[in-house]
């Protein structure tokens, strides 16, 4: 097996940093160690394979994103990134473990599309990756279901208060899979908009000829997410389930996230890089159909209403515990151009994979994060939230070699040509310019992406089989 000396580094962890060097023996971490200590009397430099010198540079653990979409079938057509090409994607961007969903629309069998999403990745993918499950139509099939896939390591279940026909699930259906999760120790999540409210406001819209993309962000409206957000945790109270509310945009809805909180309450929230640097009137008001680049659901939200503001105040405080990026890409052509003419046919998606780690970073260089929270909420609490921490989301003995070597003093410009490569005709961060880079990506020991080139290999990535919350035990 192969061994790699990172040395000289800043080890850089949730909870502080320190000057350190790092021993990797084939696919995990041997030791963090004082530089230039010896191992049983050896000078460990001279009995390594490799020595990477990260002086002037963070040793971080890789990325981890909890929220993803690779070839997801949505609005008659399917998401642009393969599972090859999206984790390929991630990997350049520091993210080295992904957790997915398995889409269940109704009347298709749970188990079997867990098996599809399976034969999807397997073989495919350049990091490791788990999988969340979708449940559309809450049956007695599905929670006996539910039971089965724990077993599997599909620890998070799915639930949608919009979409309807599509993905909706009634209060009583969302009673009864929280009633099973509380039962045997899942986390439920829950996409929290007011469907029926939503569906009335872009049928009044359309038919009053307000078809831009624009209105795609004013009839779904902050009431609806911040409804149906209390709703979703009145019945997590009722049934003792945990919650985990995905892609929260509104500072209204967080308001009711940490008020169930401070209740007590197991109720976790997750943001997105669109909700802190994106907005209503200036990407989804861009010109003519510009907008639909940036069209997603929950939407961008007005600047003007402070929910940017507020959504980087609630990671400083822990209201919000996560960044994730619901990476749902669609090219405009033949894509989002689909809803020419009809805001409400627009696929509905931001990809985002490859950028998160210095989106986030840009916030720690920006003041409003710590270094510190930065790995916290891009790897060690995604690790910890869905069961794969120790594994994931830290550098320490026993951990897999998931490293990330950022440098502080390099820099990184976002868009076509420059860093991007997901599988997507444009680029929703066009123009972004981020003072950080990733150097080098160590996957399972194994260097993955360095010197500016993809040096890893498809079929690197390995199925995690994941256990509980590790915020529940």
């Amino acid at each position: 097996m192969t061994k790699t000396l990172i040395k000289n580094g800043t080890v850089v962890s949730a909870t502080g940093r320190a000057t350190a060097d790092v021993l990797v023996d084939g696919e995990t971490i041997a030791a963090v160690l004082q530089p230039g200590s010896t191992l049983l009397g050896f000078e460990i430099e001279k009995n390594v394979d490799r020595v990477i010198d990260a002086a002037g540079k963070y040793v971080i653990p890789g990325g981890v994103d909890a929220h993803t979409h690779m070839q997801m079938p949505f609005g008659g057509t399917e998401a642009s990134d393969t599972f090859e090409t999206g984790t390929r994607a991630a990997a350049w961007g520091g993210t080295t473990s992904i957790i997915d969903f398995v889409v269940q629309y109704p009347e298709q069998g749970v188990l079997d599309q867990y098996r599809l999403w399976h034969e999807k990745a397997a073989g495919n993918c350049a990091i490791d990756y788990g999988f969340h499950q979708i449940l559309s139509d809450v049956q007695d099939s599905s929670l006996k279901a539910m039971d089965e896939l724990i077993v599997e390591g599909v620890t998070s279940f799915k639930l949608f208060m919009a979409y309807k026909g599509v993905f909706l699930s009634d209060d009583g259906q969302i009673l009864r899979a929280f009633q099973k999760g509380a039962e045997n120790g899942a986390m439920m999540m829950m996409h929290a908009e007011n469907g029926a409210m939503i569906d009335v406001l872009v049928q009044q819209a359309v038919e009053a000829g307000n078809t831009t993309p624009y209105y795609h962000g004013l009839t779904r409206p902050w009431q609806a997410e911040e409804e149906a957000t209390h709703r979703a945790i009145m019945i997590a109270d009722l049934t003792g389930a945990p919650l985990y509310v995905v892609h929260v945009s509104a500072k209204q809805a967080v308001e009711q996230i940490a008020a169930a909180r401070d209740r007590g309450l197991n109720i976790f929230g997750e943001t997105c890089p669109q909700y802190l640097y994106l907005s209503l009137e200036e990407q989804l008001g861009a010109p003519g159909f510009e907008g639909a680049k940036w069209v997603c659901s929950t939407p961008l939200r007005s600047r003007a209403e402070g929910h940017q503001d507020h959504m980087w105040q609630s990671l400083r405080t822990n209201d919000i515990q996560m960044v994730s990026t619901d990476h749902c890409p669609f090219c405009m052509k033949d894509q989002k151009e689909l809803g020419i003419g009809d805001f409400s046919k627009i696929p509905n998606g931001i990809g985002s994979v490859e950028h998160r780690m210095d989106l986030m970073y840009q916030g720690v260089v920006s003041g409003q994060i710590s270094l510190e929270r930065w790995v916290e909420i891009t790897s060690t609490t995604p690790a910890r939230m869905f069961g794969l921490y120790g594994r994931k989301g830290v550098v320490q003995p026993g951990a897999d070699a998931d490293i990330v070597i950022y440098d502080p003093n390099g820099h990184t410009s976002i868009g076509l040509g420059k860093t991007h490569h997901m599988n997507m005709d444009y680029s929703a961060w066009e123009g972004f310019e981020i003072d950080g880079h990733v150097d080098t990506v160590i996957s399972r020991g194994e260097v993955i992406v360095e010197d500016d080139a993809f040096t890893g290999r498809i079929g690197h990535g390995q199925y995690l089989k994941r256990g509980l919350s590790q915020y529940l035990s």
